[in-house]
Protein backbone atom coordinates (compact mmCIF):
# COMPACT_ATOMS: atom_id res chain seq x y z
CA UNK A 1 0.00 0.00 0.00
CA UNK A 2 1.59 3.28 -0.62
CA UNK A 3 1.45 6.24 1.52
CA UNK A 4 -0.60 9.07 0.95
CA UNK A 5 -0.60 12.50 2.41
CA UNK A 6 -3.14 15.45 2.10
CA UNK A 7 -1.00 18.61 2.35
CA UNK A 8 -3.04 21.78 2.29
CA UNK A 9 -2.92 24.92 4.12
CA UNK A 10 -5.33 26.79 6.03
CA UNK A 11 -6.73 29.55 8.28
CA UNK A 12 -6.90 29.19 11.58
CA UNK A 13 -10.18 28.50 11.63
CA UNK A 14 -10.38 25.62 9.58
CA UNK A 15 -10.57 26.65 5.64
CA UNK A 16 -8.56 26.00 2.91
CA UNK A 17 -9.85 28.97 0.75
CA UNK A 18 -12.65 31.38 1.73
CA UNK A 19 -16.02 31.93 0.51
CA UNK A 20 -14.69 33.32 -2.91
CA UNK A 21 -12.75 30.51 -3.82
CA UNK A 22 -9.53 33.04 -3.29
CA UNK A 23 -6.28 31.79 -1.51
CA UNK A 24 -5.17 35.61 -1.39
CA UNK A 25 -4.94 35.31 2.47
CA UNK A 26 -2.60 32.68 1.76
CA UNK A 27 -0.47 33.89 -0.50
CA UNK A 28 1.08 36.83 0.58
CA UNK A 29 2.48 35.04 3.60
CA UNK A 30 5.71 34.42 3.69
CA UNK A 31 7.60 30.63 4.14
CA UNK A 32 10.44 28.91 2.98
CA UNK A 33 10.05 26.38 0.75
CA UNK A 34 13.08 24.05 1.71
CA UNK A 35 12.11 25.06 5.57
CA UNK A 36 10.30 22.78 8.18
CA UNK A 37 7.71 20.81 6.32
CA UNK A 38 8.82 22.95 3.55
CA UNK A 39 6.93 22.40 -0.12
CA UNK A 40 10.08 21.84 -2.03
CA UNK A 41 10.95 19.08 0.55
CA UNK A 42 7.52 17.65 0.37
CA UNK A 43 7.25 17.24 -3.63
CA UNK A 44 10.40 15.56 -3.80
CA UNK A 45 9.04 12.83 -2.44
CA UNK A 46 5.72 12.61 -4.86
CA UNK A 47 4.76 10.21 -7.56
CA UNK A 48 1.80 10.93 -8.02
CA UNK A 49 -0.64 13.39 -6.96
CA UNK A 50 -4.92 13.61 -7.35
CA UNK A 51 -7.04 16.87 -6.81
CA UNK A 52 -10.82 17.59 -7.08
CA UNK A 53 -12.26 19.80 -10.31
CA UNK A 54 -12.73 23.26 -8.22
CA UNK A 55 -8.76 22.71 -7.25
CA UNK A 56 -7.85 21.96 -10.77
CA UNK A 57 -10.49 24.92 -11.79
CA UNK A 58 -8.57 27.77 -9.30
CA UNK A 59 -5.14 26.54 -11.14
CA UNK A 60 -6.44 27.38 -14.25
CA UNK A 61 -8.13 30.43 -13.57
CA UNK A 62 -5.41 31.71 -11.55
CA UNK A 63 -2.51 30.70 -14.31
CA UNK A 64 -3.98 28.68 -17.49
CA UNK A 65 -0.85 28.25 -18.60
CA UNK A 66 1.45 27.20 -16.01
CA UNK A 67 1.33 23.66 -14.53
CA UNK A 68 4.13 23.44 -11.89
CA UNK A 69 3.96 19.57 -11.76
CA UNK A 70 6.19 16.60 -14.01
CA UNK A 71 4.17 13.77 -12.29
CA UNK A 72 0.88 12.10 -13.32
CA UNK A 73 -2.16 13.64 -11.94
CA UNK A 74 -6.09 12.57 -11.39
CA UNK A 75 -8.62 15.45 -11.56
CA UNK A 76 -11.84 13.65 -9.86
CA UNK A 77 -14.48 15.36 -11.80
CA UNK A 78 -17.89 15.48 -14.00
CA UNK A 79 -17.19 18.41 -15.47
CA UNK A 80 -15.36 18.32 -19.02
CA UNK A 81 -12.05 20.12 -19.20
CA UNK A 82 -9.97 20.60 -22.19
CA UNK A 83 -6.78 17.92 -22.73
CA UNK A 84 -3.74 19.34 -22.03
CA UNK A 85 -1.37 16.96 -23.81
CA UNK A 86 1.51 18.72 -22.41
CA UNK A 87 1.22 17.54 -19.55
CA UNK A 88 -0.06 14.46 -17.52
CA UNK A 89 -3.43 15.01 -16.09
CA UNK A 90 -6.25 12.33 -16.24
CA UNK A 91 -9.52 13.37 -15.96
CA UNK A 92 -11.75 10.79 -14.31
CA UNK A 93 -15.31 10.17 -12.46
CA UNK A 94 -14.29 6.93 -11.48
CA UNK A 95 -14.06 6.07 -7.45
CA UNK A 96 -11.58 6.89 -5.27
CA UNK A 97 -10.15 3.39 -4.50
CA UNK A 98 -9.77 3.03 -8.36
CA UNK A 99 -7.86 5.97 -8.69
CA UNK A 100 -5.96 5.10 -5.72
CA UNK A 101 -4.78 2.08 -7.28
CA UNK A 102 -3.82 3.85 -10.44
CA UNK A 103 -2.27 6.29 -8.48
CA UNK A 104 -0.34 3.52 -6.22
CA UNK A 105 0.90 1.83 -9.44
CA UNK A 106 2.37 5.03 -11.45
CA UNK A 107 4.11 6.36 -8.22
CA UNK A 108 6.52 3.17 -7.54
CA UNK A 109 8.17 3.60 -4.19
CA UNK A 110 7.16 7.56 -3.99
CA UNK A 111 4.04 8.74 -1.83
CA UNK A 112 0.96 9.81 -3.07
CA UNK A 113 -0.35 13.47 -2.81
CA UNK A 114 -3.91 14.53 -1.84
CA UNK A 115 -4.25 18.11 -3.53
CA UNK A 116 -7.67 19.34 -2.65
CA UNK A 117 -10.32 19.89 -1.35
CA UNK A 118 -11.33 19.20 1.94
CA UNK A 119 -14.34 16.92 0.80
CA UNK A 120 -11.64 14.70 -1.94
CA UNK A 121 -9.28 14.26 1.21
CA UNK A 122 -12.04 13.38 3.43
CA UNK A 123 -13.27 10.67 0.39
CA UNK A 124 -9.53 9.08 0.59
CA UNK A 125 -9.97 8.82 4.60
CA UNK A 126 -13.95 7.37 4.29
CA UNK A 127 -11.84 4.60 2.32
CA UNK A 128 -8.59 4.11 4.46
CA UNK A 129 -6.67 5.25 2.33
CA UNK A 130 -5.06 8.53 3.87
CA UNK A 131 -1.80 7.81 5.98
CA UNK A 132 -1.36 11.53 7.52
CA UNK A 133 -2.42 15.10 7.13
CA UNK A 134 0.34 18.15 6.59
CA UNK A 135 -1.09 21.52 7.61
CA UNK A 136 0.42 24.93 7.29
CA UNK A 137 -1.77 27.10 9.01
CA UNK A 138 -1.67 31.07 8.24
CA UNK A 139 -2.56 33.76 10.87
CA UNK A 140 -5.75 34.61 9.41
CA UNK A 141 -9.41 34.60 10.31
CA UNK A 142 -11.48 34.02 7.05
CA UNK A 143 -15.15 33.16 8.63
CA UNK A 144 -16.42 31.28 6.15
CA UNK A 145 -15.12 29.06 2.90
CA UNK A 146 -14.16 25.82 1.88
CA UNK A 147 -13.52 23.40 4.93
CA UNK A 148 -10.09 22.14 5.77
CA UNK A 149 -11.85 18.47 5.81
CA UNK A 150 -15.58 18.23 6.37
CA UNK A 151 -15.51 14.98 8.58
CA UNK A 152 -14.76 13.45 12.10
CA UNK A 153 -11.04 11.77 11.71
CA UNK A 154 -9.10 10.81 14.54
CA UNK A 155 -5.34 12.31 14.08
CA UNK A 156 -2.31 11.51 16.15
CA UNK A 157 0.39 15.24 15.86
CA UNK A 158 3.57 13.99 15.21
CA UNK A 159 5.19 16.74 14.54
CA UNK A 160 5.19 20.90 14.73
CA UNK A 161 7.14 23.46 13.42
CA UNK A 162 7.23 27.42 12.23
CA UNK A 163 7.94 27.93 8.97
CA UNK A 164 7.79 31.96 7.95
CA UNK A 165 4.69 33.33 9.16
CA UNK A 166 3.20 29.93 8.89
CA UNK A 167 2.57 27.06 11.70
CA UNK A 168 2.57 23.95 10.30
CA UNK A 169 1.34 20.48 11.72
CA UNK A 170 2.20 16.61 10.77
CA UNK A 171 -0.65 14.45 11.89
CA UNK A 172 -0.93 11.07 11.52
CA UNK A 173 -4.13 9.52 10.59
CA UNK A 174 -5.59 7.04 13.33
CA UNK A 175 -6.62 3.45 12.41
CA UNK A 176 -9.10 1.41 13.91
Amino acid sequence: MSFTTYYTASSLDGFIADAEHSLDWLLSRKSDGDGPMGFDGFIAGIGAMVAGANTYQWLLDNDPDAWPFDMPCWILTHREFAARPEHDIRFTSESVPAVYARMAEAAGDKKLWVVGGGELAGQFADHGLLDEIVVSYAPVMLGSGAPLLPRRLELTPTEVALNGELTCARYAVVRD
